[in-house]
């Protein structure tokens, strides 16, 4: 979806938000995404989230690669499935068993949880896509990797129905079963290889920086009712404005 179309979708929708819907917590500090508590003030709300508004390496980006290192395919060893799915406020959340794993760089990290974003918090090459994905790898030395996939307008997503479904009917801080098979994560990464590769941080308060960011260039199908029902469950947007690039280098 170009970014033009993604806009004029925000706009028609923003006429039935209810503000206080996006408050979130970091303790008992409020953030969200819109209003006095929206991404552009993260900064200013706790000197703990600081580095939303200072750092220099901040996520998400418009991705536009500029280094051609012929990136080896993702080593992905998942052999697990999911544990539950909860509303945690911000968006949705699947967290997963141990036992998933992704080496980069001779170094393990482990599938913690997938969570979603819409419309899109990365763009690519300008544009932007009605849902996003963040797979979340953290190592034992609490370094983070985030594999992030791009969904396009299309046809529906079988997998996405179950735990959209099964999200819309939990209330925030609620969690019930999301039994989803290691094949069926599996299947929420696409089959093309290719990605991108670069540093930033955290999309959400405290914005930690130091994070590895792998996306795959490639787009999986999600329905526009499916991007609805996601959005229905909060009543807004759930992205944070892309951050600028600063010199990074970004890799494909």
């Amino acid at each position: 979806m170009k970014k033009s179309t993604v806009f004029a979708l925000t706009l028609s929708i923003f006429a039935s938000f209810n503000l206080n819907a996006s408050e979130g917590h970091q303790g008992s500090v409020h953030w969200g995404y819109l209003g006095k508590i929206a991404p552009y003030h993260w900064g200013k709300l706790s000197p703990k989230f600081a580095t939303c508004s200072k750092g220099n390496m901040q996520s998400p980006v418009n991705i536009i690669a500029n280094k051609d290192t012929d990136l080896k395919p993702l080593n992905l060893q998942y052999s697990v499935g999911s544990k539950n799915v909860i509303n945690n406020g911000h968006t949705i959340q699947v967290n997963i068993k141990d036992g998933n794993i992704l080496k980069i760089d001779g170094k393990e990290y482990k599938l913690k949880q997938f969570h979603f974003h819409v419309p899109s918090e990365n763009n690519i090459n300008g544009d932007v896509y009605p849902l996003e994905a963040h797979f979340v790898h953290i190592s034992d030395d609490g370094k983070i990797a985030v594999v992030g996939v791009m969904f396009e307008t299309g046809n529906e997503n079988n997998i996405l129905s179950r735990v959209f479904t099964k999200a819309s009917t939990l209330k925030e801080g609620e969690n019930a079963p999301c039994n989803l098979s290691v094949d069926d994560i599996k299947g929420l990464l696409p089959k093309d290889s290719g990605y991108y590769k670069f540093m930033g941080s955290l999309t959400t308060p405290p914005c930690t920086e130091g994070v590895q960011w792998l996306v795959y260039k490639k787009p999986l199908s999600v329905s526009k009712d499916q991007i609805n029902k996601f959005f229905n469950i909060f009543g807004f947007p759930n992205n944070r404005p892309v951050q600028p690039l600063n010199g990074r280098v970004v890799e494909e």
